[in-house]
């Protein structure tokens, strides 16, 4: 039988490998990362869309987020295209290989965790939040920059 701290470890353990798993996944099936899936997700859904808004809406840096753009567009599934009205803004578009492979993604991983802790009790979302972040505590993680994407290692990597 293990102990407690043994059991607490293999659940951890799990949980970055569940995240693994699904990373690789994720880029086997359609080659994206969990960070690209999400923009694709949000420039399908909001054409023309601002560096800006894609990075505060999925929660990453502007200079993330057009990292990610930069390697997305060389591989021809955004376009970013100047505005003819403000030439101080520059639009997120999917291009035809954006959206089919936008058309053929599961959902990223958070977004599947998201919808099942959202159907939880608000006290239970308060006790897993708050359990979690005593053991990043304990693990010396407190300051470890991350962002709130399920994916294992450098999100701006492919």
């Amino acid at each position: 039988m293990l102990k407690k701290d043994e059991e607490l470890l293999v659940a951890l353990r799990k949980i970055i490998r569940a995240i693994g798993m699904r990373s690789r996944q994720l880029s086997k099936e359609v080659g994206l990362t969990g960070p690209q899936l999400m923009i694709l997700q949000k420039v399908g859904k909001q054409a023309g869309v601002m560096v800006r808004e894609i990075a505060e809406d999925i929660n990453l840096s502007s200079a993330t987020v057009t990292n990610i753009l930069d390697r997305m567009e060389a591989r021809n599934l955004v376009e970013r295209i100047r505005s003819t009205e403000d030439k101080r803004k520059v639009g997120v578009f999917l291009t035809k290989d954006g959206e089919q492979s936008l058309s053929t993604a599961p959902l990223p991983l958070q977004e599947h965790f998201t919808n099942r802790f959202k159907a939880m009790e608000e006290w239970e979302q308060s006790q897993m939040v708050a359990t979690l972040q005593r053991i990043a505590l304990m693990m010396d993680a407190q300051h470890v920059d991350a962002s709130p994407i399920l994916e294992v290692g450098n999100i701006i990597e492919k």
